[in-house]
């Protein structure tokens, strides 16, 4: 692979990281996207088409929940896709081999976001000082290390090829991984804390709880909560519209009501 198509790589992985903080969910960081431009790039359109279609379906419930970083489809498909493009390898081992490689993704994006701690601070002191311009700088600084991050995980990876890749990621240490595990494992609840924050007061704990009660002690899975949820919001929202149509009714009737007795009176 050329010094110039490892580059190519490495910024299609920094504007698919950017997908959903700069561009909005544009669905550039999905690899039925990022296989066909890494097709495009190393001159094997085809290719990339078979195995972005092949780790799409392996990849589509990859998504970030709350806080939770979830292994990384931009750097596992574009680096998963170049090497069987270049190494010819089948659709099995490709996808075999953007596991690894989402994983380390997903340790970097780990990385990034404890990094970007930092930036929120600056962000929020510009903020009480009435500093706009500060607050985009700290922003754009974030989605800058975001962008260089992995555009530097993608060319490395390109330039020196996928042993060596799965060699660094074999001696990881366990207990860094374990580390960053646990540490992603309570982000989800601090995403779940920070919503409840906003959302939470006496008008809706009860639809939490039945929430909580149906995943957590019934076994409900996801798309039975979902059936449940939706027929409760549907009958909720058809008795607050039923309470909305009869309120006018009832108040344009009082004083009619009113004047029949004060002239029954008279």
């Amino acid at each position: 692979m050329s010094f110039i198509q490892a580059a190519l790589l490495g910024l299609l992985a920094g504007i698919g990281i950017w997908d959903s903080r700069v561009f909005g969910i544009m669905m550039i960081d999905r690899p039925l996207v990022l296989g066909p431009l890494v097709g495009l790039i190393l001159g094997d359109f085809t290719t990339g088409i078979v195995i972005g279609a092949s780790l799409e379906l392996v990849m589509m419930g990859v998504a970030g929940i709350g806080s939770a970083t979830p292994p990384d489809t931009v750097s596992g498909t574009i680096l998963a896709t170049a090497f069987a493009i270049i190494s010819g390898l089948d659709i099995s081992a490709a996808v075999a081999l953007a596991l690894p490689i989402a994983t380390l993704g997903q340790l970097v994006g780990i990385l990034d976001r404890t990094l970007n701690a930092a930036f929120v601070r600056q962000a929020d002191k510009a903020a009480d000082r009435g500093d706009y311009s500060g607050v985009d700088r700290a922003l754009w600084c974030g989605a800058g290390l975001f962008f260089v991050s992995y555009f530097v995980l993608v060319f490395a990876g390109s330039l020196l090829g996928s042993a060596v890749i799965g060699a660094f990621v074999d001696r990881i240490p366990q207990s860094v991984i374990k580390g960053l595990s646990i540490a992603s494992g309570m982000l989800p609840a601090l995403g779940i804390a920070i919503l409840m924050q906003l959302l939470f007061d006496k008008k809706n704990a009860a639809f939490f709880f039945i929430g909580w009660a149906l995943t957590a002690l019934m076994g409900v899975n996801t798309v039975g909560a979902a059936v449940i949820g939706t027929a409760i919001a549907y009958t909720v929202y058809h008795y607050t519209m039923a309470t909305k149509e009869h309120a006018p009714a009832a108040s344009c009737a009082e004083p009619s009501e009113m004047s029949d007795d004060l002239g029954g009176e008279l």
